[in-house]
C-alpha cells in the first residue's frame, strides 16, 4: 500500500508538472500574439513614414501646376512683331505686289479705292490681317483723294457713325481700323470718343498710327472698351536705306525687350524691297511675325492699377 501511494503521488506530480509547462507555453504564446497585434499598425504605415526606409525618388510631373510658386517657371513668350502696311487700295499694280509677302502682315486699306475691295479679299485669303484705314482730319491742309469723306472734329455723332459705317461696308473683310492722317481728329477726345463707339458697334479693334504726339486714341478706346494698340516704330518716314535699317533695328530691340512691337510702314515699293531684305533677321532673333489681330488676342490681360 505504501508503495502504491508513493507511485500514485509521483504520477500526480508528473501530471501537474506537464500541466504547468503547457500552461506556461500557452501563456507565452498569448503574450507573443498580443505583442504582434499591438505592433501591427506600425508595419502597415507607408514607407515614406519610416525614416529607416526612405521612399524612392518621384519623377517630376509633366502636368503644369496651377500654383505658380510650386510649378516649373513659365517659359518666356516668343517676341512678336506686327507689321502694318498703310495706304493700300489706290494702286492696283503696286497693291498686288504685296500679296506675295512671305510673312504675316496687316494691310490697312483705304476705302473707295479702285482696288480696295479686291485687294482686301485677296489679302484675307492669303491669311493677312485686314483693317480699314480711316481718313481723319489733319492739322494741315488735306492733300489727297480722301478729303470728301474725312472724319472731322465737330461733326455730329450721327454723321461720324454713318461715314464710318459706309467705309466699313466698302471693305467688308476688315475687322479693325487705323487712322489715315488724323493729327487733329485723334487729338480731340470728344471726336475720338464718338469714333470709339462706332468701332465698338462693329466689334472692331483700333491701331493708333500716332500721327500726333497729342493723340488720345488709347484713352478713348480704353474708356469705350475697344481693344487697341499703337504704332511703336515708323519704318519709312525717311526712305533712305540706312534710316530704314535703323528703324527696323529699333523695332527688333523693342520686340525683344517688351515681348511685342508694332511696326508701321507705307505701301511703297522701296519699303517692300527693304523689308524683304530685313525679314531673315526675324528668325535669327527668334521673333515671330503676327497680325495685329493675333497680337491683341494673345496679349496678357491688363492688370488694373493699384492691384
Amino acid at each position: 500500500m505504501p508503495g502504491t501511494a508513493a507511485g500514485g503521488t509521483g504520477s500526480g506530480r508528473k501530471r501537474w508538472g506537464w500541466a504547468a509547462l503547457m500552461a506556461g507555453a500557452f501563456l507565452a504564446g498569448l503574450l507573443l500574439v498580443g505583442i504582434a497585434l499591438i505592433r501591427a499598425p506600425e508595419t502597415e504605415r507607408p514607407a515614406s513614414d519610416n525614416p529607416a526606409n526612405p521612399p524612392a525618388a518621384i519623377p517630376p510631373s509633366s502636368v503644369p501646376s496651377d500654383n505658380g510658386a510650386a510649378g516649373p517657371a513659365p517659359r518666356p513668350p516668343i517676341p512678336r512683331l506686327a507689321i502694318v502696311v498703310d495706304g493700300l487700295g489706290y494702286d492696283p499694280v503696286r497693291d498686288a505686289e504685296w500679296l506675295d509677302f512671305p510673312e504675316r502682315i496687316t494691310v490697312s486699306v483705304l476705302p473707295y479705292g479702285p482696288s480696295s475691295k479686291s485687294f482686301a479679299a485677296s489679302a484675307r485669303t492669303r491669311g493677312f490681317g485686314v483693317i480699314l484705314h480711316v481718313p481723319m482730319e489733319p492739322e494741315g491742309a488735306v492733300a489727297d483723294r480722301t478729303e470728301p469723306f474725312l472724319l472731322r472734329r465737330g461733326m455730329p455723332p450721327e454723321e461720324i457713325a454713318e461715314r464710318f459705317a459706309r467705309m466699313a461696308a466698302d471693305v467688308p473683310q476688315a475687322n479693325g481700323a487705323s487712322n489715315h492722317m488724323g493729327s487733329a481728329f485723334t487729338s480731340d477726345l470728344a471726336a475720338m470718343a464718338v469714333f470709339a463707339q462706332a468701332l465698338k458697334g462693329k466689334g472692331f479693334f483700333f491701331v493708333d498710327s500716332v500721327t500726333s504726339a497729342g493723340t488720345v486714341g488709347s484713352m478713348a478706346m480704353e474708356q469705350a472698351g475697344v481693344p487697341a494698340t499703337r504704332r511703336d516704330v515708323f519704318l519709312d518716314d525717311d526712305v533712305r536705306p540706312g534710316e530704314m535699317r535703323r528703324q527696323w533695328a529699333a523695332a527688333i530691340a523693342l520686340a525683344k525687350e517688351r515681348g511685342e512691337a508694332v511696326l508701321l510702314c507705307h505701301a511703297r515699293r522701296e519699303t517692300r524691297k527693304a523689308l524683304l531684305e530685313l525679314l531673315p533677321q526675324l528668325r535669327k532673333e527668334g521673333i515671330r511675325a503676327v497680325t495685329v489681330e493675333e497680337l491683341l488676342a494673345t496679349r496678357p490681360p491688363r492688370v488694373p492699377d493699384g492691384t
